[in-house]
C-alpha cells in the first residue's frame, strides 16, 4: 500500500484508530515474473537484467510460510520498514491536516516476531522513522508499535515482548499452523480422515482449538498484561469471525477482534451474546 491507499483507509474509518500489518508474505511474491517487467527493473535500478532475475530466482524458497516473511524482511531489508512506516505516517499527518478534530492513531503491527531483540531491531526504524517525520511536520500525532503473535514462541516469550509492545493481535491462522505443525495449505488432504476417525471434531482453521492454541493465547495474554497493564490485544483472522472462538476470545480478555468484511456482521452478533453470557455468569 501508498501514501494514498493509507489515506484512504484513515478517511474511511473517520479517525477511529487503524491497526496497520507490516509486509508479510514472502517477498517472491512481490517480484515481477513478465519479462517486459524485470527488463524495466533493471533499467530503474541500473542493474542488468541477469542480476534481476538472479535476485528473483533466490528469493524463492522450499517452505515461503515459514521462511523469509513477516519481521524477517526488515532485518535483511530495514528500508522495508522506513518505507512502510513512511506512508503510514505521512497518510496519517495528511488526513490529520484536513480534519483537526479527529483522533488519527496509526497502530502499527510488526508480523511473525519471536524474539524481543527481532521486535526491537524493526521497532527502532520505526520509531526513529515516525519520530522524524512528526517532528517535521510540527504535529502532536501519536502512534503505537505492537506485534502479532503467530509464533509459539511469542507466546512463551509474551511477558519479555510487552515490555517494547503497545499491543498483542493474535495471528491464530499461523499460530494454529505453527502449534499444530502442519499447514493449513495442505492439511485438507488429511483432515477429513481425522474427522471420520474422531481424532478431531472441527477444523482447527475455522474453529479455535482452545484446548492448545488457546492455552498459548490465554498465556500470552496473562504474561504480557503482568508486564504492561496497558497493553491491549485482540485476534485477527478467520477466528474472529467464528461464535465460539469470539467467546473463548471473550473469557480470556481480549479487546477486540478482527475478521473478513463478509462476517462482521456474526461476529458482532457473538461477541455481544459473549458478554451477556459473561455477564450472567457473574
Amino acid at each position: 500500500m501508498q501514501q494514498a491507499d493509507f489515506e484512504g483507509l484513515f478517511e474511511a474509518l473517520g479517525g477511529y484508530p487503524v491497526t496497520i500489518r507490516f509486509l508479510d508474505p514472502p517477498l517472491h511474491e512481490f517480484v515481477p515474473t513478465e519479462e517486459a517487467d524485470i527488463e524495466a527493473l533493471a533499467q530503474a535500478q541500473g542493474k542488468s537484467v541477469a542480476y534481476i532475475k538472479q535476485v528473483i530466482a533466490d528469493l524463492h524458497e522450499f517452505n515461503p510460510m515459514m521462511g523469509h516473511r513477516g519481521c524477517r524482511l526488515t532485518v535483511t531489508y530495514p528500508e522495508i520498514a522506513v518505507m512502510q512506516t513512511s506512508a503510514i505516517i505521512k497518510a496519517a499527518l495528511a488526513v490529520k491536516a484536513r480534519h483537526a478534530d479527529w483522533n488519527v492513531v496509526p497502530e502499527i503491527m510488526i508480523p511473525l516476531v519471536g524474539e524481543l531483540k527481532e521486535y526491537k531491531f524493526v521497532k527502532k526504524i520505526v520509531v526513529e522513522t515516525a519520530d522524524k517525520l512528526i517532528a517535521e511536520a510540527k504535529s502532536d500525532l501519536k502512534y503505537e508499535v505492537g506485534t502479532m503473535i503467530e509464533i509459539p514462541r511469542a507466546a512463551l516469550t509474551a511477558d519479555e515482548i510487552a515490555k517494547e509492545a503497545d499491543f498483542f493481535c493474535f495471528g491464530t491462522n499461523d499460530l494454529t499452523q505453527m502449534t499444530f505443525g502442519f499447514s493449513r495449505d495442505d492439511a485438507g488432504k488429511f483432515l477429513p480422515a481425522y474427522y471420520a476417525n474422531k481424532i478431531y471434531e472441527s477444523d482447527p482453521f475455522a474453529r479455535l482449538d482452545t484446548v492448545g492454541v488457546g492455552k498459548l493465547m490465554k498465556m500470552a495474554v496473562t504474561l504480557g498484561r503482568s508486564e504492561n497493564a496497558k497493553l491491549h490485544c485482540g485476534i485477527c483472522g478467520e477466528h474472529g469471525g467464528d461464535p465460539s472462538s469470539i467467546e473463548f476470545c471473550n473469557e480470556i480478555g481480549l479487546n477486540y477482534v478482527s475478521c473478513s468484511p463478509f462476517r462482521v456482521p456474526i461476529a458482532r452478533l457473538a461477541a455481544a451474546q459473549a458478554a451477556i453470557k459473561a455477564k450472567k455468569a457473574k
